[in-house]
């Protein structure tokens, strides 16, 4: 897709972006005008030609999660487009360069501004479509299982809800690191698809006891890194799976964040449990993971070694559907908006 060469001095006044109610429905989505945003020092602005759809997007507009301060209140947390002017001291991106990146708010949006340091260069070979759905998925699956996991070559990892943005990603990075995949998900068709992009076992928890199912392909034994989107009663049944020295990594509470728990698992086998959540992170924790998925991850996107899937397109005017369909898990993969045609 092909941006218009506009100029710093030819940017609009302003733009249309999609703003929500106090009510918290996707139904209270709409485009309306707003004033441009302006980079500052150290960031730049993209001109948006698509936007990626995430579960947070879903979290703030039912009030359940508010950006942090500073952070614009416009939903959307990954685009791709081209960059439209620099904030000063900016040096690695150019006017008309083609990014796709991590923004801390405003994606829904035809311009937005981000740190220039969480912007990446569009894969080789790779649309605008494709390349908007790769950050907020790839931010997060590599902190969390690199920097926070641990995962190594030869280990286990078993990863709730692998058919989504978060789960494929997984999938596609444990693969990389040489590492067995388990995953679990909510049909038999989505567990066939899951097994055709590179996971060793899949399991449909709506006919399946995962617990029981994992100990009996590992003999008994569980596996070393539990990647958790559920919480609720998911947590006690993640520990009983992990074996000694195991790590649970717990990234959103889907089932919610309270509930009973015995810690004495927990003692016997070593286990460590931790969280995180990538958009309070500082700007120099962004950047360093972004460095280490451009020497990483990068060349692999580029050549066609990860190949990540795009479910469905919605133009902005639809950002509704996008969340509907968000909402009721139907989807595989990422959902994402084009914004400028």
């Amino acid at each position: 897709m092909e941006l218009s060469a506009r100029k710093v001095v030819d940017l609009p006044p302003k733009m249309k972006y999609i703003a929500y109610g106090t009510v918290g429905t996707p139904e209270s989505m709409c485009v309306v005008d707003g004033a441009m945003p302006v980079p500052a020092a150290g960031e730049i602005l993209i001109e948006v030609a698509y936007a990626g759809v995430n579960r947070p997007d879903v979290a703030q507009r039912s009030g359940r999660y508010p950006p942090p301060p500073g952070a614009s209140t416009i939903l959307g947390l990954e685009v791709a487009g081209r960059v439209a002017a620099l904030g000063e001291g900016v040096r690695q991106w150019q006017v008309g360069d083609s990014v796709t990146a991590l923004v801390p708010g405003g994606g829904y949006a035809e311009y937005c501004v981000t740190p220039a340091a969480h912007a990446l260069p569009i894969p080789a070979g790779m649309g605008l479509a494709e390349a908007a759905g790769l950050p907020e998925t790839w931010f997060t699956v590599w902190a969390n299982l690199v920097n926070i996991g641990e995962l190594k070559p030869g280990e286990r990892l078993l990863v709730h809800g692998g058919s989504s943005g978060i789960g494929l990603t997984a999938i596609l990075l444990a693969r990389h690191l040489g590492a067995q995949v388990f995953v679990t998900v909510g049909s038999q068709e989505k567990a066939e698809f899951c097994r055709a992009y590179g996971a060793d076992f899949a399991i449909d928890y709506t006919t399946e006891d995962f617990v029981a199912k994992v100990k009996e392909i590992t003999a008994g034994e569980g596996v070393d890194v539990v990647l958790d989107m559920v919480g609720g009663s998911y947590l006690q049944r993640n520990v009983s799976v992990l074996r000694r020295d195991g790590r649970l990594v717990m990234i959103a509470f889907l089932q919610g964040s309270k509930t009973e728990f015995d810690f004495l698992p927990v003692m016997l086998k070593r286990l460590r449990l931790s969280g995180s959540t990538m958009r309070p992170r500082s700007i120099a924790e962004k950047a360093a993971i972004r460095d280490a998925l451009l020497q990483h991850i990068w060349p692999s996107l580029a050549s066609g070694q990860l190949k990540p899937h795009l479910f469905a397109t919605f133009p902005l005017d639809q950002a509704a559907e996008a969340h509907r369909l968000m909402e009721s898990s139907r989807h595989v993969g990422k959902i994402v908006l084009q914004v400028c045609a």
